[in-house]
């Protein structure tokens, strides 16, 4: 089970605020510290698991001396959160398609906000579930 930091980080008017170094962009905020942690643990399970979903590689996590060496990450606390998910193992794989399909593809997949992997495991589970 991976472990990612998670930066506490509070004001006096706000409630207790958690970002992810090693996930920009995801945050969560709870009433109180083991409100905020639960909450952290959710986001970062449902974070993970679309970033799966949608053919992405999950980062390692990154080190404490490696977060806060970033300046910006210096006014939160660092506190552990277990990843609550069993995402399946990602694998890279090589694929013959003619020039013209993989254009149709990149194309498609960038229109709906995919990645050619993403779009590529989607396209593939829904085949499967259609013909069962």
């Amino acid at each position: 089970m991976a472990r990612y930091i998670g930066l506490i980080h509070k004001d006096a008017e706000s409630h207790f605020g958690v970002s992810f170094p090693d996930f920009p962009g995801v945050a969560t905020a709870g009433i109180d510290l083991d409100d905020a942690r639960a909450m952290a643990e959710e986001a970062l399970a449902f974070h993970i698991e679309g970033m799966v979903e949608d053919g992405e590689a999950i980062p390692g996590p990154s080190s404490l001396e490696d977060i806060m060496a970033d300046p910006d990450n210096r006014s939160g606390v660092a506190i552990l959160i277990a990843v609550k998910t069993e995402a399946p193992k990602v694998m890279r794989v090589n694929v013959t398609l003619p020039s013209d399909i993989l254009e149709q593809i990149d194309r498609y997949a960038e229109a709906h906000g995919l990645s050619r992997s993403g779009f590529l495991a989607q396209a593939a589970k829904k085949a499967m579930v259609e013909a069962a």
